[in-house]
């Protein structure tokens, strides 16, 4: 018999604010975190607008000195990691650390860090590097940190599979409880990429919106005006036991994890495959893992990136799996008030499911005006709406056609 898993503790670090409170108010009310950058000069990229982390201090969760020494994608998980245990109202000192572990996604990792030093040694040589170099840029250090900082020492792993990163962590984490190997993990995606040169290779893509002079309305998926993405940065960690030691504990549940899917396109790059078929497969396999039927789905946080391609492909792909309740279920994009978080999107998602559940309410996608005929199911368009919700699904798709997609449950206590 299967061991069941639930989720007990929520942080999140996003331009909507610091806190599960912040975040969800603000979706809540339809509220978006675009803005002008104003963390480096923008004057030379096309585009100029992200959904920035404003007003962070890291020595709010972590001593300054070891603040230092980390790079901003890891101060971010660092500081979601201490609201989510604190949240989920852990007593570290009880739990056993042999069945702790941590498993996070992250698109790129320290990429500022990377950048910073760049510039360190073109302008004053290799012995200038800073010694903490590596450990702050590597991509695997927020959750070795994290694991560090609360005495975690079970599973401990990264994923690493782009915008589908902490989507793909928590499914293996949840797996992980699941089959026994862990009673407590802590999961979830960090992201800070809205860095110069991280900007300028999406601008080169031409995969953001350069509508600059109107930065909340530039988000705008499965609006037949959408012209592409915009940056995000933040992280989203959630504490997940097995149920019985949640229980043990009268923890507060926000849902259940019932099912995952992960699939590749094994199509391109940076494409998704026509009519979404990587997606759907991935949407099948979490239904699968669930032993549910479509048919019992509610709500479905899309990807929903406000590209041309993948909001087709994803209605497509939900129409494929869904049939005729594709045009019954609430489908929305929070991504239109949070900007894309890449690696961190999931996880993000992941708890938007979670409190959507918990609270029966389900956010908007907010910048929703001109129908675009190839997108015509419910994206519950710029105002959220009461709903009772029993299952939650949530999408994440990755550049080189990674899928990966979580199925959440009411859970009756």
């Amino acid at each position: 018999m299967r061991r069941r898993v639930v989720i007990t503790g929520i942080g999140a670090v996003t331009s909507m604010g610091l806190g599960k409170n912040q975040l969800w108010d603000s979706l809540s009310k339809g509220k978006s975190g675009v803005n002008l950058i104003d963390r480096f000069d923008v004057s030379e990229f096309t585009t100029k607008i992200a959904a920035e982390v404003k007003d962070f201090q890291p020595e709010d969760f972590m001593k300054k000195k070891h603040a230092r020494r980390m790079d901003r994608f890891t101060q971010f998980a660092v500081a979601a990691a201490n609201m989510a245990v604190r949240d989920a109202e852990l007593d570290i000192e009880k739990v056993d650390k042999d069945r702790f572990g941590v498993v996070l996604g992250t698109g790129i990792g320290g990429m500022e860090t990377l950048e910073q030093q760049a510039r360190v040694l073109h302008e004053k040589g290799p012995k200038r590097i800073s010694p903490f170099f590596v450990p702050a840029m590597i991509g695997n250090m927020a959750a070795g940190l994290i694991s560090i900082i609360y005495n975690a020492r079970g599973v401990n792993n990264t994923c690493i599979t782009a915008c589908a990163s902490s989507t793909s962590a928590i499914s293996d984490a949840y797996k992980y409880v699941q089959r026994g190997d862990a009673d407590i993990m802590i999961t979830g995606g960090t992201e800070a990429t809205v860095t110069p040169l991280a900007l300028a290779g999406f601008c080169n893509m031409r995969a953001l919106s350069t509508n600059n002079e109107n930065p909340q309305q530039a988000s705008r998926p499965f609006d037949a005006k959408r012209d592409g993405f915009v940056m995000g940065e933040g992280s989203g960690i959630i504490v997940i036991e097995e149920l019985n030691h949640a229980l043990k504990r009268n923890a507060e549940i926000y849902a259940e994890i019932v099912g995952s899917g992960m699939t590749a396109d094994a199509y391109h790059i940076t494409a998704p495959a026509p009519k979404g078929r990587g997606g759907a497969m991935a949407m099948k396999r979490a239904l699968e893992d669930a032993n549910i039927n479509y048919s019992q789905v509610d709500y479905i946080n899309a990807h929903g990136t406000s590209t041309v391609y993948n909001d087709k492909y994803e209605t497509d792909a939900i129409k494929s799996i869904f049939k005729e309740h594709a045009y019954e279920v609430c489908i929305s994009s929070t991504k239109s008030m949070t900007g894309h978080l890449l690696g961190a999107a999931g996880a993000i998602e992941a708890i938007v499911c979670a409190l959507s559940i918990y609270n029966n309410f389900i956010p908007p996608t907010i910048n929703y005006s001109n129908v675009d005929q190839d997108c015509d199911l419910d994206y519950v368009p710029n105002k959220g709406r009461t709903k009772k919700i029993d299952y939650a699904l949530s999408n994440s798709f990755g550049f080189g056609g990674q899928n990966a997609c979580l199925l959440f449950k009411r859970i009756e206590q």
